[in-house]
């Protein structure tokens, strides 16, 4: 799911005209520009029937959008949620947006600190 995930982002005109090709799990790596993508796989759940495994799972994904400016930041945020709200294709049974927020990162110099809006998205995705 995540390699599918971050691979429908990349490809996303949208959101691509924003971040590139800056859309990564885990971490931004250090010394990059912004805008990015970071994203987080929070919680993966597997489906289960009384026979086992049902082959669907569901997984809550944070998804960090970053940049110098609030308004990039939202302007991201804004592209990625048109693209994941609703989403469904191949494997993503579903991806539904559960809840968003906005932030700015910590530290001491405000000139360096970015902004971000984050968004967290139930993914429901085959696994077979």
């Amino acid at each position: 799911m995540e390699e599918d995930l971050r691979a429908l982002l990349l490809a996303d005109s949208g959101v691509s005209s924003h971040a590139g090709a800056r859309v990564n799990f885990g971490a931004h790596p250090q010394g990059q520009p912004f805008p990015a993508v970071v994203l987080n796989t929070i919680s993966d759940n597997e489906g289960y029937t009384l026979q086992g495994p049902n082959g669907i799972a569901q997984a809550r994904v944070q998804v960090d959008c970053y940049a110098d400016s609030y308004g990039a930041a939202k302007q991201l945020s804004r592209a990625v949620r048109s693209l994941l709200s609703g989403y469904q294709h191949g494997a993503f049974q579903g991806v539904f947006l559960a809840g968003s927020r906005d932030s700015r990162e910590g530290g001491s110099n405000d000139a360096v600190r970015p902004y971000r809006t984050s968004m967290d998205f139930l993914v429901q995705f085959t696994t077979t």
